[in-house]
């Protein structure tokens, strides 16, 4: 079958390798959809995502697709099934796990990270990590569990109450989810920091307020003009330096600060510990999706999220390569790698 496999730094290769037997436990899937994100991006570029990348790992992790075949011990699935994954195993027996923060399992199967994932034509998994989706809900959309999962990780740790003012500073796939969620969260007022006009247009139709192109206009005089004296959460979704700072000096009084962008695993930002303190600002950070995927694919199912206008184009599996070397060409937005195009 055919997959992309990573071989080392800015070394992905679209290959031919052996079709996937499933195990007593595990369940094949045929993939029709499989995102490209931005931990793609990191471990293609060396840098650790989550999980160290063995070489020759068949990476993606938002994926979705049709049952093609079941273990001896499945039950519950079956060929036809509609599903999407979970890339998250957890071990069940270590520290974290029966302390009950298992998204810190010392023994993680990562799949599309550790081990082979999505960005191929079929991809077997433990049957735990599957679920199941109807016929009313795309492939594309199902791929969408994951990141609206870890995003919904974030956004409970962002604690905003209704009527709360709240910032999204990124306006790629992960910021349009966030901005959603605080919306449903209650939010009152939503602002969306993004440079590209079309995106910020996108955020517009999906609830914002106020958008602001922190580029060419300046952030805090805008605020000013529009009455707003206070965010009490700003969300980070870039995972650049900058944007972190940036985060830090726009949160208001008595707020949240969520650093939900990935940053490169070596990065810095200067903080100055006297601005937290006379603002009394709480700094978050999110890691992975514990215990969200079944409430994610719930709010998909229920169309109370958009997750497919704001995928910027569907492509075949030979592009995997060029958009991951390409930043320029991902800053247009969300990709969706079609394993089975001529099929779609």
């Amino acid at each position: 079958m055919k997959a992309c496999c990573f071989y080392g730094k800015n070394d992905l290769r679209v290959t031919e390798i052996e079709k996937p037997t499933p195990g007593a436990d595990e369940v094949l899937i045929k993939v029709m959809a499989c995102g490209v994100c931005g931990t793609d991006v990191h471990i293609f570029c060396g840098d650790e995502g989550c999980f160290p990348t063995p070489e020759g790992t068949v990476l993606g992790h938002e994926f979705a697709g049709v049952v093609e075949e079941v273990g001896a011990e499945v039950k519950g699935l079956r060929p036809g099934d509609r599903v999407c994954v979970d890339p998250n195993q957890l071990c069940g027996k270590c520290y974290y796990c029966r302390s009950g923060i298992g998204h810190f399992c010392e023994e993680m199967r990562g799949i599309g990270t550790g081990v082979n994932g999505g960005f191929a034509e079929y991809c077997a998994v433990p049957q735990s990590q599957a679920y199941r989706f109807s016929e009313k809900t795309s492939f594309e959309a199902a791929a969408m569990t994951e990141p609206v999962a870890c995003c919904m990780h974030g956004i409970d740790l962002c604690d905003i109450s209704c009527g709360d003012t709240v910032a999204v500073i990124g306006g790629g796939m992960i910021g349009m989810i966030m901005l959603q969620l605080a919306k449903l969260s209650g939010a009152g007022k939503l602002i969306m920091l993004e440079p590209v006009a079309e995106k910020r247009e996108i955020a517009v139709k999906l609830g914002a307020d106020l958008v602001i192109d922190p580029i060419s206009e300046n952030a805090k005089e805008i605020l000013e003009a529009n009455g707003i004296h206070r965010i009490s959460c700003v969300i980070e979704c870039v995972g650049k330096p900058a944007t972190m700072s940036q985060a830090i000096d726009l949160a208001g009084k008595k707020s949240v600060v969520m650093m939900f962008g990935l940053t490169a695993p070596d990065d810095t930002i200067p903080v100055k510990p006297f601005e937290i303190f006379k603002k009394e600002i709480t700094l978050k950070a999110s890691f992975i999706n514990p215990y969200t995927q079944k409430r994610a694919l719930e709010l998909i199912e229920s169309g109370k999220i958009n997750v497919t206008d704001i995928v910027y184009d569907r492509v075949e599996m030979e592009k995997l390569p060029e958009i991951l070397s390409d930043a320029a060409l991902r800053a247009k937005g969300k990709f969706i790698i079609l394993p089975h195009e001529k099929e779609q």
